[in-house]
């Protein structure tokens, strides 16, 4: 997989750009690619419903561990958390599902 070739959209919060596969705002679900930058982190948020996410390239942590390329991670509904891309190595790329959506912790 070349994922230099995602198309990825650039967001409100610096350095983390996304690339929807399939999104759909009433339900909240979506399949998306999520691209953090090194020391680069995501709002700490909840979940609505589950999430999964697999680890493509690069890695994370949040409170509830650190994740490398390769690691799959689910978040179940109510689930909170703040995930930066670690500071050494390449941007972390995610593959993630989201049921339900999110909201701001």
């Amino acid at each position: 997989m070349d994922i230099s070739h995602i198309p990825f959209t650039p967001t409100r919060h610096a350095g983390i750009s996304i690339h929807y596969l399939h999104r759909d705002e009433a339900s909240g679900n979506a399949t998306a690619w999520i691209k953090m930058d090194p020391g680069c982190g995501y709002p700490a948020h909840a979940h609505r419903g589950v999430e999964e996410v697999l680890v493509v390239q690069g890695g994370y942590r949040d409170e509830l561990g650190a994740y490398h390329a390769g690691d799959y991670v689910r978040y179940e509904d109510g689930s909170r958390h703040h995930p930066v891309a670690l500071d050494d190595g390449p941007s972390c790329v995610l593959f993630a599902m989201t049921a339900r959506g999110i909201e701001r912790a």
